[in-house]
């Protein structure tokens, strides 16, 4: 017959356990502490190289980049502070004026474009107009879309959208995009034309034809799309954005 553990056997086993997740809460306090600590270096390091560097880093593009990425990698936003060597080193200011112009040139093409405008293009315009304005900083992609998060105070009026390896469109119209929208317009910046119809979206996205005529009606209604019912087989839908001439468009 099997002896039941006794009563100070069981205390016993109970103190240990307490004692155990004691050292356990220690540990990871002293690990954490540690943790703080080495951030806290870390950061006091970036922000001399950020004081040592500060002319690179506003002028060289790459170095920017390099610059923004070790600031992520450590949780620091240069960008939303104004305070010690992050207001003398004004990348806050830069990616403020930056944001200002993406969204003047975005409103100005709005009616042309069909408020989705390619950030290729729009890096093109911006760097053009910076140049006229004496603004001999140069701008990359990167610079792009860490300017359009601050436009995130307009809400779904200025949303970047993924079309493909290192592709993007900017939206400067109102509302979401549905993952429908979003589907057929990354099959058309696919395609040379920057076009579609109905029977590439149901080969290319295995729709069948009930879906694929709800989408392109969508797409009609809310204007991202022009219709060319002169193609001899069937209705082109063109996203004005992605016009492969576009580029030489003023």
């Amino acid at each position: 017959m099997r002896r039941r553990a006794g009563v100070g056997a069981i205390h016993k086993q109970k103190l240990e356990a307490e004692r155990y997740k004691d050292k356990g809460t220690e540990i990871q306090e002293n690990q954490f502490e540690q943790m703080t600590k080495q951030m806290e270096f870390l950061k006091t390091n970036l922000e001399e190289f950020a004081d040592k560097h500060k002319n690179e880093i506003r002028k060289n593009a790459t170095f920017r980049r390099q610059f923004t990425e070790m600031c992520a990698a450590i949780g620091v936003d240069p960008l939303a502070s104004g305070k010690g060597v992050w207001s003398v080193l004004g990348m806050g200011d830069f990616y403020f004026e930056l944001s200002i112009q993406i969204v003047e040139i975005c409103l100005a093409l709005g009616e042309s474009t069909g408020g989705m405008l390619e950030i290729s293009e729009l890096k093109e315009r911006l760097s053009r107009s910076r140049r006229q304005k004496s603004k001999q900083q140069e701008i990359t992609i990167e610079d792009i879309l860490l300017a359009s998060k601050k436009l995130k105070i307009f809400g779904n009026s200025f949303q970047v959208h993924p079309l493909g390896k290192n592709r993007f469109i900017i939206q400067s119209i109102p509302g979401e995009l549905s993952l429908q929208e979003t589907k057929a317009l990354t099959v058309a910046a696919n395609q040379e034309t920057g076009s579609i119809t109905k029977s590439l979206l149901m080969k290319e996205l295995g729709w069948n034809e009930l879906r694929t005529q709800q989408a392109t009606e969508k797409l009609i209604s809310e204007g991202l799309v022009w219709i060319d019912e002169q193609n001899e087989y069937e209705p082109s839908y063109w996203f004005p954005s992605l016009f492969p001439d576009r580029k030489n468009v003023e």
